[in-house]
């Protein structure tokens, strides 16, 4: 019984596999440490400082796969013309993103610039609009590929001829992005946060497989988050999230609250803990320090699907840096979000 729900699982590996050959996103647990693919008009959105530049780290399925999903990105971006224009600002910024996966190292590299522009609503919101372009490629090593008409009834041969054709195995295209997002601050302990983006707004074409594939479009994807920023005392403050995207018919629903503690006088110490779910797979708690003005976070997602008969409840680690700044003239800027800082 064991052996044929191992066969069933290698199968459906397999399945997966030659679908990822046309369309796959890359994402993050830690969504809101990853602000620029969440959201474009996250672009130069930073309550808290004038520039951030940022990196995280994702290891996803290492033991239940040869060649597991490693997926990593850089980022930059920053506030531009705050004292020139009346109660607004630009935002300026770029990610870099790659991921490798699969014993046929399906690799993706995507390079984007990202702008958006930041209004004042009276002094206790903000509005926000931004776009982000960029060059996305992805190939594959077909010699590595084992497809399921190459089962021989005990293992995958990819010496066997298979009824799947790859056409080209690199491909580039232009990938476009647009979002939105609000803030309302009424007093300095209370921030809340909500956006909406949608990915591949210009639906790109994106296959290995003929012009003549049933669907060579990558889906749009649609993003929506809400956050708050609540501050209990001088010691606490609690950062409650949750995120939903949709892209064709899947969808990922991530909820759940970190907190930081003051370690200091004025927050240059601070302990990170939270604990968040992706409905209907997994856990992940997270814990981290931030120490004056750069955090580390780690959060390892923990599987509560199916999954775990296979995978022993291992998922996959990630990791996260960010570092945040003032311009040398706004060192006595006041946050919008609130903060352990005196000014």
């Amino acid at each position: 019984m064991f052996n044929k729900i191992k066969i069933s699982f290698l199968v459906a590996c397999s399945l997966a596999l030659a679908n990822d050959l046309q369309a796959q996103d890359l994402h993050f647990s830690q969504f809101f440490n990853s602000p620029l693919t969440t959201n474009p008009a996250n672009t130069g959105f930073i309550p808290d400082a004038d520039y951030r530049l940022g990196a995280n780290y994702r290891n996803q399925w290492s033991s239940i796969m040869a060649a597991p999903y490693k997926t990593m990105s850089i980022f930059g971006d920053a506030q531009l013309f705050r004292e020139q224009l009346e109660n607004g600002w630009l935002g300026i910024g770029g990610v870099l993103l790659t991921d490798k996966a699969g014993s046929g190292s399906l690799t993706s590299t995507k390079i984007y610039g990202s702008l958006a522009y930041h209004q004042m609503l009276g002094l206790s919101s903000l509005v926000s609009a931004g776009f982000n372009i960029g060059w996305a490629n992805k190939r594959i090593d077909q010699t590595n590929l084992k497809f399921p008409d190459q089962f021989d009834g005990k293992f995958f041969d990819n010496t066997l001829p298979t009824s799947v054709v790859i056409a080209n195995n690199n491909v580039s295209y232009l990938d476009v992005q647009a979002g939105m997002n609000y803030a309302y601050f009424p007093q300095e302990n209370v921030y809340i946060n909500a956006g909406y983006s949608i990915q591949h707004v210009n639906r790109p074409k994106e296959t290995f497989f003929s012009d003549n594939a049933a669907d060579a479009r990558v889906p749009m994807r649609h993003i929506g988050f809400l956050n708050a920023i609540l501050k209990v005392n001088d010691r606490v403050i609690i950062n409650p999230n949750a995120y939903f995207t949709t892209q064709a018919k899947a969808t990922d629903l991530m909820f759940g609250m970190n907190a930081n503690y003051n370690l200091s006088e004025f927050g240059e110490k601070q302990l990170v803990a939270g604990l968040y779910y992706r409905l209907g797979d997994a856990i992940a708690p997270m814990v981290g320090l931030e120490l004056s003005n750069v955090k580390f976070t780690f959060s390892y997602d923990a599987t509560m699907s199916n999954l775990n008969k296979f995978n022993g409840y291992r998922g996959g680690a990630e990791f996260s840096i960010i570092k945040k700044g003032f311009y040398p003239q706004n060192t006595d800027r006041q946050s919008l979000c609130p903060s352990f800082a005196r000014f």
